[in-house]
């Protein structure tokens, strides 16, 4: 095969794949203008409107439908989602910086920690919700549940930072350290600010693993629900479109996310070649 040939495969195979993952959310885009207050998901369109929209706020008339318990949820997912997303990447940066170094038992420790991300989330949840009840401890979304998604989290940020840190050059700590400065000011004025793009992924890896997180948080966060929990509870008996009016606005949010991200990205990077250019100056 020529190399056109493997050009146009690969374009084709890179077609299918956007296709295949970003059909179903213009489906769902699409379904979740439908006309209200009754209604299922229907194909054509009669009538287009954005009554789901409004539905999800409380802004049309009482129905059959309810609207979905997504006010109490949503801040609960928010909280906990940054919560963990701060632990975990100090964790992570943390744990990498200690293997920069090899030390005893270095090894076992790396597979401790990569195996939180191994283990099928519902058994874990499963052992929270028996170990909790062994022990008489009240199982809520900020307590085990945060624990868990700590502990499935972790293993990616300290991957991230990791990957980071094999490719940071340490002369530069070493010449602040001849300087006389003191380590820790050095991590804080030289490292911090050139390993900030690796923490910036290792952040958005934690928010977004345990804003989605399910198998784990249903076993370990009791009765209070979190958003992914109070969704799939109001989905599994019927399917309503104020459903896709949320998966609509959810990656409206996921967007965003990633563009703030994007632009925090960019900033951090172009403040890093400065700071590499002064140095060569």
């Amino acid at each position: 095969m020529n190399a056109g040939g493997i050009k146009f495969g690969l374009g084709f195979y890179t077609a299918l794949f956007i296709v295949f993952l970003y059909a179903p959310l213009v489906v769902l885009a699409i379904l979740s203008f439908q006309t209200g207050p009754e209604g299922g998901p229907q194909f054509p369109i009669i009538e287009w409107s954005v009554y789901w929209y409004k539905h999800l706020f409380s802004l049309t008339p009482p129905s059959r439908i309810a609207p979905l318990p997504i006010n109490e949820a949503l801040v609960r997912s928010l909280a906990l989602a940054i919560m963990t997303m701060v632990v975990s990447t100090v964790l992570g940066v943390t744990a990498a910086q200690a293997f920069r170094r090899k030390f005893r038992g270095s090894g076992v420790v790396f597979y401790l920690i990569v195996l939180g991300m191994m283990v099928p989330g519902v058994l874990v949840g499963l052992g929270m919700a028996l170990v909790a009840n062994a022990l008489g401890i009240d199982r809520h979304w900020w307590g085990t549940a945060f624990v868990l998604h700590v502990v499935y989290t972790f293993p990616f940020a300290f991957l991230v930072m990791l990957a980071i840190f094999n490719r940071f050059d340490p002369s530069v700590e070493e010449a602040s350290w001849s300087l006389g400065v003191s380590p820790a000011r050095t991590f804080r004025k030289i490292t911090f600010p050139l390993i900030f793009p690796g923490v910036l992924s290792a952040m958005l890896f934690a928010f977004t693993l345990s804003y989605d997180e399910f198998s784990r948080t249903l076993f370990a966060s009791g009765r209070d629900l979190t958003l992914p929990l109070a969704i799939y509870g109001t989905f599994s008996v019927e399917v309503h479109p104020n459903v896709f009016a949320f998966g609509v606005l959810t990656t409206l949010f996921s967007f965003a996310l990633l563009s703030v991200y994007a632009i925090l990205m960019t900033m951090s990077v172009r403040k890093a070649r400065r700071v590499a250019v002064q140095e060569e100056a």
